[in-house]
């Protein structure tokens, strides 16, 4: 049980690690205060370009993709791998270097999604697609991928506590995107721009 515990609190501690602000920081620029003044990958491409962007996707992602795959090397059960994977989410979203205010995770939940089923991410990396290519807004992509998920993984993996993870997982990418929501609503939310 201590493993597991110590797991949980690494998998939190990695996903607290602001990445976009760390790697803007480098590149002279506190991500925090430019564009839309979050830390992740969206904004850091639109402040500081392509590569600095998928440098921030990979490093979100990864910090929910390493507790995962630690969790299922170790042979624990599908609680503690629940439970490593909304850490790291967690950490991102409440980062403790930042006051409790972090991205919207959704790099960080592709990196969990993917630990836990590679094929419900490639449909839902579809949703995404369609509905990017379609309005080209990045965030109606993100929320329409993120509420799609639960269904995926119900319909593909089939395991209540996984199922239970993703459904509080969608729901917090969708709640961290409410203002997204509104500018929408009122047509003044940003368009995505290759």
């Amino acid at each position: 049980m201590l493993m597991e515990i110590m797991l949980v609190i690494a998998a939190y501690l990695l996903g607290s690690v602001p990445t976009g602000l760390l790697l803007g920081k480098a590149f002279g620029v506190d991500i925090r205060t430019t564009g839309s003044g979050n830390i992740g990958a969206t904004n850091v491409y639109r402040t500081l370009g392509r590569n600095v962007g998928v440098m921030t996707l990979a490093c979100d992602c990864l910090k929910g993709l390493i507790p995962v795959l630690a969790a299922r090397c170790f042979g624990l059960p599908d609680i503690w791998v629940a439970a490593a994977g909304f850490a790291a989410f967690f950490g991102h979203v409440y980062t403790v270097f930042l006051g409790f205010k972090g991205g919207k995770g959704v790099a960080t939940a592709l990196g969990v999604f993917l630990g836990i089923s590679p094929l419900a991410v490639l449909v839902a990396v579809g949703v995404f697609a369609i509905v990017i290519g379609q309005w080209r807004y990045v965030s109606l992509a993100s929320i329409s991928a993120a509420a799609a998920m639960p269904l995926i993984v119900a319909f593909i993996d089939r395991r209540p506590l996984i199922i239970i993870m993703t459904l509080l997982i969608a729901a917090l990418v969708i709640w961290n995107h409410r203002e997204n929501l509104g500018r929408l609503k009122a047509g003044t939310e940003n368009k995505f721009k290759a």
